[in-house]
């Protein structure tokens, strides 16, 4: 709609898919491409092939969301990539809910998702994100029930904060937090740290049942091309390093090709690596 509104020219591709459709950037001038985290990520892994040649030479901007940034990946596009990154939160009951703003400080861009556009009231409950406004759906078709809160807001399952200058933080999602003894741990948090790891391509955390600890932490990781083989007592001796409490550590680590994804945004499918993972 916005490049409609505006008039801003286009590159509409078929299929997205790297290194194939550089040619396609570089030719047209591409000023401002992007996607989900998944993208950022693999416009990464095609610089680190001619690290101090850019990438797409006219390239000023990467936008995008649909998935969680670590705030290292949004320093890692800055700085090798050379342009600058804006990541927003939505959802499809209510597509724009927060986006960074290019002017903004390193520090809002890299750690928050930005700030609610005008018309859209975000409030927290329990540590829940709740919406209202004209951008949120009116509800569910064929659903009996209302998804609203008596006052009108949508709870979204997703769990953050807001900062005093209104940026929203994601901590993750209600069902991302993994349970072991007792204690509330959030898969994200581990997720963010591992991905400053050099060897770390991509990685998810997930929750498996056990016996003993009602739940027990397993990063399932991809390793970047060219690295070390990552063991867990790297990755322990890692997350200790930067600051991870004892009972957050993960106790299983699983190394992948390559995470399991939707079609779409290219969004890591927990469940799958549930299915593969856990007990049979």
């Amino acid at each position: 709609v916005m490049l409609l509104l505006y008039g801003v020219p286009a590159l509409l591709l078929e299929h997205f898919a790297l290194p194939d459709s550089l040619p396609e950037y570089r030719r047209h001038g591409v000023t401002v491409a992007g996607g989900s985290t998944a993208f950022y990520s693999l416009f990464l892994t095609e610089q680190r092939k001619r690290p101090g040649t850019r990438l797409i030479p006219t390239l000023r901007l990467l936008a995008g969301g649909g998935a969680p940034k670590p705030p290292e990946l949004y320093h890692q596009v800055v700085r090798e990539l050379g342009v600058q990154l804006t990541h927003g939160y939505g959802m499809t009951e209510a597509p724009m809910i927060t986006m960074g703003d290019p002017a903004d400080t390193p520090a809002n861009l890299a750690t928050t998702e930005g700030r609610p556009p005008a018309g859209m009231d975000i409030r927290i409950v329990d540590g829940e994100i709740h919406l209202r406004g004209e951008a949120v759906c009116h509800g569910y078709l064929g659903a009996s029930d209302s998804p609203f809160t008596p006052d009108g807001y949508l709870p979204t399952g997703d769990l953050g904060h807001l900062t005093p200058t209104g940026h929203l933080i994601l901590t993750g999602r209600a069902k991302d937090v993994i349970i072991r003894k007792g204690e509330n741990i959030s898969a994200k948090e581990i997720e963010d740290l591992l991905h400053g790891h050099p060897g770390v391509g991509d990685v998810a955390v997930i929750g498996l049942p056990d016996a003993e600890r009602g739940e027990l932490v397993c990063a399932v990781l991809e390793q970047r091309p060219g690295t070390a083989e990552v063991t867990l007592p790297e990755i322990v001796s890692f997350l200790r390093t930067h600051g991870l409490a004892t009972h957050k550590l993960p106790e299983r680590l699983e190394v992948v090709a390559e995470l399991p994804r939707n079609e779409t945004l290219r969004k890591v499918l927990k469940y799958k690596l549930l299915e593969r993972f856990g007990p049979s």
